[in-house]
């Protein structure tokens, strides 16, 4: 059974894949194509707010993004294409790792709804 444990000295969610117990983030900014929108599940968030990490999900459409700080991405479910502003193209679906550098900038097109574990440094 899935569950969230932010009190315990080790914050963690069981079924992490599976948990729904989420919070509405809102409507991604910078949209392009579509109205993706965003929930999720805070896990942790240190002092001046780095490290963070937790559970995102976003359902489909297409917007612009800039990565601030680097970002460790672990998704588990759904398929999106990010392109960056240079061309590159990274396809990810379940069972993809990423790592987003800080100052990476593109956009972000989420064809399945996304779920990702994620950690931002």
């Amino acid at each position: 059974m899935a569950e969230v444990r932010l009190d315990s000295s080790a914050p963690h969610i069981t079924g992490a894949c599976d948990y729904n117990d989420l919070v509405d983030w809102g409507v991604q900014a910078d949209a392009l194509k579509g109205q993706s929108r965003s929930s999720g599940r805070l896990l942790f968030k240190g002092p001046n707010n780095s490290p963070e990490c937790g559970l995102w999900v976003c359902t489909p459409g297409t917007w612009r993004l800039s990565i601030p700080r680097d970002e460790l991405c672990h998704f588990v479910a759904g398929q999106a294409i990010y392109r960056r502003d240079n061309g590159e193209v990274i396809e990810v679906g379940a069972e993809t790792l990423v790592l987003f550098p800080a100052g990476w900038t593109g956009e972000c097109e989420v064809i399945e709804t996304l779920r990702n574990l994620y950690m931002l440094a």
